[in-house]
């Protein structure tokens, strides 16, 4: 024990520990830190403790190095001939996908972490936010709070293959949440902060959730709704927030590591020494066409493997080289934030520091500007975000300095667009790049980022060119969460424009069904692919065939050099700017059922910012030619009738902006919006159009199907108007 002479100052991870007791500052108890330390461990920060008066003990990095060398020792090679590549239940095993081109032996989550430790214990892991100052966690304090969260989950009754469900922002508690349910023998599984209470009953419901960590109040009560329903819930753990009384089984994050220090960490490492590579981990929750979530299931080999190569085609730097500065924010339930936020993290030896809760709301910035990433990933509507500030401030500027930039801009562009890639820059581009451009990149805090990428869902040409005005290209990624996030990348070395880049190495790519135009149904192999539908047979074996490639139900061409370029979906999901996966189908439905007088609802979104939605209203059909007319029926009619509108025609309604109509079907649709599963799926703009569909209007196909690429080339002024208008 050190002496006071000798006591290490209270560190910012001390500082740190001291609110894992939610609540106001009146009411947080400070915590006392004493570490002991071991021979040869010197942490960059120096104390971290979790509850008054307790040794949180250096022991437990000794049973990290212990563990390493006995998990070396049994170099797990799951027996091929025993196991199918994929499986649908939680507890089940899949064969290892080994190849010749990706022969690296497996491993787990425990082992990647140990590594870590052995090469990047003493360097800042994590960085976050307290009063205005940024506090640090080394890679060895982390290290110990997921061990501690390990064991306090597994007090609180968490199962083998079953799960801890985190319902939060980005956070450290979610970080060491989810490593220390995984080294607990748990899978992790994230719920989207705007999700429903219904939603986060079915989710929690399909993984077996043991526990569910929240981080408000407000995703407290969530739970509290639903929780008869929940057979397998035995504890709700609340960590931003202090719960507004004492509850039976909700707890504080202090309360659950004081519960860890209950169990040996013998019991721990007998659990972690046990785990396999090819045993599921992560579970993550993506839409279909039919609206019913599907739980992914994601192998301790999809995640290790994924950290280590998807990462490399991108050109991150293990910390020896250059630590990567990364700033989290993007929910990390989606797979393209939790791969690159969290298990590269650990992979590499990144500082992940985490933004405000605010951050899409408009703080983002901030944070950048003060962490200044060296990396840095965002979904096309955050870059869309950036370049609508950019050019905002620059029409309230003054006459030469907007000049200034249109010229700047220009130059940079045009350079980058006939000689990609080149570092031999003429003496214009330098000079644009010095006035004007670094100085735009530093006030969008990008001053260090050597790499910025984009991905869940594709970019417009246009931004693609305004951020190579900048002198920032945007490095595409292709992949799914079936993938477990890349299976595509683009980087500095590795670019080309309006490409999703090239098969990350190791993983192996086809185009199936092509057409004159080289055009196909791509289909994906390799350690990337996930292990199943979680109890969901029928589903897997539609995604993965016999020979166990996943057919993505996208739509693809390769160039003769391998670049991807996506052209579409077989698929009807729309995927929003912002990577949102939302099945139109079941919304669409919903619309109809609520408003009566609704023939058709179309709903849009693809690559748009919001969801909007074209309504058709119900009319008589000419009886010879089974066109509609103007008229309405009698159902829409009556509908007019009980909302106070005199109206019997779609052009009086339409043309006259019938006030009672219009409002009644806002009304609906707003009752629609309440009952969605979260505020991504909810409908910001409607029209009415003047006519139904048909087949004759071309919207309709012989079996009366929508065909939805007609319907938006023929009414695109009017969707195009939903979202010009948000420039205003």
């Amino acid at each position: 024990m050190l002496d006071s002479a000798e006591a290490p100052q209270e560190s910012s991870a001390a500082r740190f520990l001291s609110r894992l007791r939610p609540g106001g500052p009146g009411c947080v108890r400070k915590l006392s830190l004493n570490l002991q330390y071991q021979q040869g461990i010197r942490p960059n920060v120096t104390s971290s403790s979790l509850t008054d008066g307790q040794t949180l003990s250096k022991e437990s990095l000794s049973h990290a190095l212990v563990l390493s060398s006995s998990e070396k020792e049994k170099d797990v090679q799951p027996d091929g001939s025993e196991e199918k590549l994929w499986t649908t239940r939680a507890d089940g095993r899949v064969r290892t996908r080994i190849h010749p081109t990706c022969p690296q032996p497996p491993y787990t989550v425990h082992q990647m972490f140990s590594e870590t430790l052995d090469k990047y214990g003493d360097l800042r892991a994590i960085g976050f936010k307290r009063q205005g100052t940024w506090e640090h966690i080394s890679y060895s304090q982390y290290y110990l709070l997921a061990r501690k969260a390990a064991k306090g989950f597994l007090k609180l009754g968490l199962e083998p293959a079953h799960s801890v469900a985190i319902l939060g922002f980005n956070s450290p508690e979610w970080f060491f949440s989810a490593v220390g349910t995984i080294f607990a023998g748990g899978i992790v599984t994230g719920i989207y902060t705007t999700s429903s209470p219904e939603a986060c009953q079915h989710i929690a419901h399909d993984s077996r959730a043991n526990v569910i960590v929240v981080d408000t109040q407000k995703q407290l009560e969530k739970i509290l709704k639903t929780w008869k329903d929940l057979p397998h819930l035995k504890a709700v753990v609340i960590y931003g927030e202090a719960p507004p009384e004492k509850m039976a089984s909700v707890y504080t994050m202090e309360e659950l590591m004081e519960l860890g220090d209950e169990l040996p960490e013998e019991a721990l490492d007998s659990i972690i020494n046990t785990q396999q590579p090819n045993q599921c981990c992560v579970l993550v929750y993506t839409s279909g066409t039919t609206g019913s979530p599907k739980g992914v299931m994601l192998s301790q080999d999809n995640i290790t493997w994924t950290a280590r190569y998807g990462s490399q085609a991108g050109n991150i730097q293990p910390a020896e080289v250059q630590q990567e500065v990364v700033v989290s924010y993007l929910p990390l339930s989606h797979i393209a934030a939790q791969i690159y936020d969290l298990w590269t993290g650990i992979q590499w030896g990144a500082q992940v520091c985490f933004a405000e809760p605010d951050a899409l709301k408009g703080s983002l910035v901030n944070t950048l500007r003060e962490v200044e990433p060296t990396s840095h990933m965002g979904v096309p509507r955050v870059w869309e975000k950036f370049m609508e500030q950019i050019q905002a401030v620059a029409a309230q500027s003054g006459f030469i300095r907007r000049k200034m930039l249109l010229w700047a801009m220009s130059v940079t562009l045009e350079q980058n667009l006939t000689c990609p890639g080149s570092d031999l820059k003429p003496f214009t581009a330098r000079l644009a790049d010095y006035l004007v451009l670094a100085k735009v990149r530093q006030a969008l805090g990008f001053a260090k980022c050597q790499k910025s990428f984009y991905g869940a869902a594709p970019m417009t040409a246009e931004t693609q060119h305004f951020f190579l005005g900048l002198n920032i290209p945007l490095y595409a990624g292709y992949g799914l969460s079936e993938t477990s996030g890349p299976h595509f990348m683009s980087g500095p070395c590795n670019y080309r424009l309006y490409s999703s880049g090239k098969v990350v190495p190791g993983c192996l790519a086809k185009l199936v069904n092509e057409d004159a135009e080289g055009i196909g149904e791509i289909c994906l192999w390799g350690r990337t692919i996930f292990m199943g539908y979680l109890n969901m047979e029928d589903k897997t074996r539609e995604a993965i065939d016999a020979e166990g490639w996943l057919h993505t139900g996208d739509m693809g061409r390769l160039d003769t050099d391998g670049f991807l370029y996506i052209t579409g979906r077989l698929k009807e999901l729309i995927i929003t700017a912002g990577g949102e996966n939302v099945p139109p189908v079941p919304i669409e439905e919903a619309v109809k059922m609520e408003l009566p007088i609704v023939s058709n609802a179309m709903l849009i979104g693809d690559q748009r910012k919001f969801l909007s939605m074209l309504l058709t209203l119900k009319c008589v059909l000419d009886p010879d030619t089974s066109e509609p007319t103007d008229s309405l029926t009698e159902p829409a009619v009556a509908f007019c009738q009980r909302v106070g509108s005199k109206a019997t025609t779609v052009s009086e309604i339409v043309g006259t902006k019938d006030e009672a109509v219009y409002q009644a079907i806002e009304q609906g649709i707003q009752s629609v919006n309440r009952n969605a599963a979260a505020r991504p799926y909810h409908i910001q703009k409607w029209a009415i159009l003047q006519r139904d569909f048909s087949i004759s209007g071309g919207e309709l196909g012989p079996t009366m199907k929508v065909k939805r690429l007609t319907v938006l080339e023929k009414y695109k002024d009017i969707i195009d108007s939903f979202y010009q208008e948000q420039k205003k």
